[in-house]
């Protein structure tokens, strides 16, 4: 299947967006075309600002403030487990973390952080799908795929605060 993306700035450096031919996103990505290609597969990926016009307007929004919560459809790759911890991480509010453990226990397995921590680290739709809003329990911000930086510089824009909310 065809794939579609754009790339383009944010107030946190270059954000590339990949669409699937009905329009869903299925991969996001801090930097360029590399990084994006990193997050998915793609046979045919072709570079198309119009089919990706959405997702850029709602990622603009957020930045700029006018948006705390993206309605955009999401078709992300992965296990149902996966799957699982992803529609956890949206469900946290705008503003708000929650540690690996508080996820782990909100699906009904509360000795699974690892494995939390695992699903959180392969979400292929950064930023959309919240994962940089889960950190270590002890309020450290722990891993991001696109360092450290970024994810205190999105958690500042959201005026969030460590350690996690209850």
């Amino acid at each position: 299947m065809r794939q579609f993306y754009d790339i383009f700035p944010t107030p946190v450096g270059d954000f590339s967006i990949a669409v699937d031919a009905n329009g869903s996103v299925i991969a996001t990505a801090f930097g360029g075309l590399a990084e994006l290609r990193d997050r998915f597969a793609a046979d045919e990926v072709a570079r198309d600002p119009g089919r990706v016009a959405a997702a850029r307007r709602e990622v603009t929004e957020y930045f700029s403030g006018q948006r705390a919560v993206f309605t955009l459809k999401l078709a992300p790759s992965g296990t149902p487990f996966q799957q699982g911890v992803w529609a956890a991480l949206q469900r946290i509010p705008f503003g708000e973390t929650r540690s690996y453990g508080q996820i782990a226990t909100e699906l009904g397995n509360p000795g699974a952080s690892r494995a939390v921590g695992r699903a959180n680290a392969t979400n292929p739709i950064a930023l959309i799908v919240p994962c940089h809003r889960v950190i270590g329990s002890d309020g450290s911000l722990t891993g991001f795929a696109f360092g450290e930086d970024i994810k205190r510089r999105l958690l500042a824009h959201e005026g969030a605060s460590h350690p996690p909310s209850a």
